[in-house]
């Protein structure tokens, strides 16, 4: 395994993190399986992966509870544990959201489930437009304080709303964001048009999350052919609305240059991302650990940039993009 740093801070991460989205229950395309979900963390352990993402809204905690299961009789200060709020988590006015009550109760889930005293990257799950940003900041202030989360992230939001969100850190005072997860791969490249210029400006480390989109760039569909039965595609819009033509060219030139290398698409698509400089570790969620091994062997596979250009030379990204905001 190879550690980078995480953005300026002095803290060392896998080049790969494990997410632990499918690591629960509730949708066809997760595991739904705890002891299989524990034996794939335990499996990216022995291969050297030290980051783990999670976030409470995952299977409303299960996928916390999995983790920190699994983590049990490990060295906890050499794992970095990272989770989310935002979103609801029951019924009610004060279950969701950026708020100060919100964040702080949360935490205290978050460390309950995940069955450890601090958390090593506290982030929030999407920006808030109903409360106001000192609030938040202010919160996620207090718990770095506190000694109950190490440092800061967040994701999935506007250029402007991060830029936003780092000045008012710096001018208030505050803990600033450390890293940023952003939707990012060869299918989804509209963050170099908004978010990732920013990271390499400010030192903000990236963590990007669906780096195959949703199992499109792992080669498992064709044009032309039937969905997989059991495959993500088959129950969820998020890898089907990958089929357009322009993206079939993508993967078209992924697969050719994976039969040049001798490597598997998800492998070729990985390295792509490894080789931005501004990207620190994608967060890869393998379901198997046949799929997890392969890809860990992603580091292994080298680019040109003559490579690199082909790659690329499909799609031109753009920001926004439709259904994205």
């Amino acid at each position: 395994m190879e550690y980078t740093r995480l953005g300026r801070t002095g803290l060392d991460v896998s080049r790969l993190c494990l997410g632990c989205l499918n690591f629960g229950s509730g949708q066809e395309w997760m595991m739904n399986d705890r002891a299989g979900s524990i034996d794939v963390i335990e499996r990216a352990l022995e291969l050297g992966i030290n980051f783990f993402d999670t976030a409470n809204a995952y299977s409303n905690g299960e996928s916390e509870s999995i983790l920190g299961e699994a983590i049990a009789g490990h060295d906890r200060e050499e794992l970095v544990l990272a989770t989310k709020v935002y979103f609801d988590m029951g019924d009610g006015p004060n279950k969701g959201g950026l708020s100060r009550k919100h964040i702080l109760d949360q935490v205290e889930g978050s460390l309950d489930r995940l069955n450890t005293d601090y958390i090593d990257l506290y982030q929030i799950h999407r920006w808030d437009d109903e409360t106001p940003l000192e609030e938040t900041l202010s919160a996620l202030d207090y718990l770095v304080e506190s000694g109950k989360v190490r440092y800061l992230g967040a994701s999935t939001m506007a250029g402007w709303q991060f830029s936003k969100a780092l000045y008012t850190a710096d001018i208030e005072g505050y803990e600033r964001f450390a890293c940023l997860q952003p939707e990012y791969n060869l299918v989804d490249r509209h963050e170099e048009a908004n978010l990732l210029p920013i990271c390499a400006d400010e030192g903000v480390g990236v963590v990007p999350w669906s780096p195959l989109a949703g199992g499109f760039l792992a080669g498992k569909y064709d044009r032309d052919g039937d969905v997989p039965t059991g495959s993500r595609a088959e129950t969820d819009d998020y890898t089907q609305n990958r089929f357009t033509d322009e993206n079939w060219r993508v993967l078209d030139a992924v697969r050719a240059i994976a039969d040049e290398k001798a490597a598997s698409p998800a492998q070729v698509s990985l390295a792509w991302l490894l080789h931005k400089d501004v990207v620190d570790a994608p967060i890869v969620g393998a379901r198997r650990i046949d799929h997890l091994e392969e890809n860990v062997d992603a580091l292994s596979v080298e680019l040109t940039e003559d490579e690199v250009a082909r790659l690329e030379e499909p799609l031109f990204p753009q920001w926004p993009v439709e259904g994205k905001d």
